[in-house]
């Protein structure tokens, strides 16, 4: 079971220092490569890129929460609820993920 884990290619691992713009600050972010690709993903999910998605995403969350501790650790988690709702299944035509009838309006808003 680790052999999957343990062999991983290195790059996929090593440290990728980003300057990036927030605010109007420069700033520089490290995360591991593969952060930044699952970020490259979300960010065009998005239809933006990198920076303008990180940026957007520090501005929202000092907007609801007043701070942030760890911006880095925050960029990692929402990598991984990126791709936990990416991998999950879509409900059911006329369903809502709890399985239940959706209705005429939510059925609206879903197409």
């Amino acid at each position: 079971m680790c052999h999957v884990f343990a062999g991983q290619d290195p790059e996929t691992y090593r440290f990728v220092t980003r300057s990036i713009r927030i605010n109007g600050h420069s700033t520089s972010v490290r995360l591991e490569a593969r952060f930044w690709e699952i970020l490259e993903r979300v960010a065009a999910s998005q239809d933006m890129t990198v920076p303008q998605f990180v940026s957007e995403l520090y501005e929202e969350v000092l907007e609801i929460q007043g701070e942030i501790n760890n911006f880095t650790s925050l960029l990692r988690c929402a990598c991984i609820l990126f791709l936990s709702k990416e991998e999950a299944p879509a409900p059911a035509p006329g369903k809502t993920k709890s399985g239940q009838r959706m209705s005429a309006v939510q059925e609206q808003v879903a197409v």
